[in-house]
C-alpha cells in the first residue's frame, strides 16, 4: 500500500528541523520536505558564522552549529528528509491531502507549513559597479571568517545581523567599519552595548553610492544623508553588505489549498491551525496577536502544533504529561 504520512511538515529550516523532532517524539509518521538541498534554510544558506542569542540553554552559538546540532537531534528519529524537492500544489481530499512536488506525490493526514519567509535572497545593494563587483570584492554573508582574516573591511547595515557580522570580523579582520544610513541601529541592545565597547568603527550617517576597484583594494564612496553633495570615500579590502533578504511565498500561491492570509501573512489560532482544517503553520510565516519572529518563539509553537493535530488524528491515543515522558529507548 502507499504509505500514508501522519504529518508532512513543508521547510526545513530551524523550525521545521525540531517539529520534525518533535513529531518523531510522538512516534508520527513524518516526512519534511525542503527546496533546498539541505536543511537548514535561510541559517545555513545566509548566516552561518552569525551567533544566535535567542536559544535557550546556549550562551551563543553560530547559526552553522545550530543546524548541526539540530541535524543530529532529528537524525534520532524515523523521519523522511527530503531535500532539494519543491512543493508545487497541496490538495485536500476527503480525509487526507495531496502533496505534489517535483520528485512526485505523497499523501499526508496533516500538514505543517514551516516555510519562514519563503524563498529568499540578500537584498543587494544599489551602487555603481557593486553588480560586478559581487562574489569579487563585494559579499552578502558571511560563509568563512577565515576569508576577511587580516584585511580591512566595511559592514553596511544597520540591524541585528549586520552589528553581529562586525563584531565577528572584529575577531580576525585588521580593521572594522560599520556604515549605517542612520545614527541609531536597530539591533538588540546588548549587541548594540558590545559594538559601543568594540574596536569597530562605526560611520554614520552614509549611503555607499559607488564602488571602484584601486590597486587592488576596494574604493567605496559614500553620499551623507540629507545633504547634496557631501560625499566620503573609504579604502578597504572588503565590503560585506547586510541589507536583509527579499522574500516571497509565491509557492503557496499556487497551491489548491489558500490559508487565509493577513499581509502575506497567515493566520493561525491558538492552537496554530490555519483557516484549512488539518492544515497548520508554524515560523516566521505566521501572524497572531503577539506573535515575535524568533527562532526560539518558532520552537515553541511546534510542540503545540503537534499535540493538537496528533489528537486530532489519534483521538484515542493518551497524549504527553511533560517531555521526558515522550520517549523511550
Amino acid at each position: 500500500m502507499e504509505k500514508m504520512y501522519d504529518i508532512t511538515i513543508i521547510g526545513g529550516g530551524p523550525v521545521g528541523m525540531f517539529a520534525g523532532f518533535y513529531a518523531g517524539l510522538r512516534d508520527a509518521q513524518t516526512q519534511i520536505i525542503e527546496s533546498l538541498p539541505e536543511l537548514g534554510g535561510q541559517v545555513k544558506a545566509l548566516y552561518p558564522e552569525k551567533t544566535i542569542l535567542d536559544v535557550a540553554g546556549f550562551v551563543g552559538v553560530t547559526g552553522d552549529e545550530l543546524i548541526t546540532r539540530l541535524q543530529k537531534q532529528l537524525d534520532t528519529m524515523d523521519v523522511d528528509q527530503k531535500v532539494d524537492t519543491k512543493v508545487t500544489d497541496v490538495v485536500k481530499k476527503d480525509d487526507y491531502f495531496e502533496i505534489e512536488t517535483n520528485h512526485g506525490v505523497t499523501k499526508s493526514k496533516t500538514v505543517i507549513i514551516a516555510t519562514g519567509n519563503g524563498a529568499f535572497k540578500p537584498r543587494e545593494l544599489r551602487a555603481d559597479n557593486a553588480k560586478e563587483l559581487t562574489g569579487k570584492r563585494l559579499f552578502y554573508s558571511i560563509n568563512d571568517l577565515n576569508q576577511f582574516k587580516d584585511q580591512d573591511v566595511m559592514v553596511a547595515g544597520g540591524g541585528d545581523s549586520a552589528v553581529d557580522m562586525a563584531l565577528m570580523l572584529e575577531k580576525v579582520a585588521s580593521k572594522v567599519y560599520l556604515l549605517h544610513r542612520r545614527d541609531e541601529f536597530r539591533g538588540l541592545e546588548y549587541m548594540v552595548d558590545r559594538l559601543k565597547e568594540s574596536s569597530v568603527k562605526v560611520v554614520t550617517p552614509y549611503l555607499i553610492k559607488r564602488l571602484d576597484e584601486v590597486d587592488n583594494r576596494l574604493k567605496v564612496t559614500s553620499k551623507k544623508v540629507k545633504t547634496e553633495d557631501d560625499e566620503m570615500a573609504m579604502m578597504v579590502d572588503d565590503l560585506v553588505v547586510n541589507y536583509g533578504f527579499i522574500s516571497n511565498n509565491r509557492q503557496l500561491k499556487e497551491w489548491q489549498i489558500q490559508p487565509a492570509l493577513d499581509h502575506r501573512l497567515i493566520e493561525v489560532n491558538q492552537t496554530f491551525e490555519t483557516s484549512v482544517p488539518g492544515v497548520f503553520a508554524i515560523g516566521d510565516q505566521i501572524t497572531y496577536p503577539g506573535k515575535q519572529d524568533l527562532i526560539a518563539t518558532g520552537f515553541g509553537e511546534a510542540p503545540t502544533a503537534i499535540n493538537v493535530l496528533m489528537k486530532e488524528i489519534y483521538p484515542d491515543r493518551r497524549g504527553p504529561v511533560h517531555s521526558t515522558s515522550l520517549h523511550r529507548k
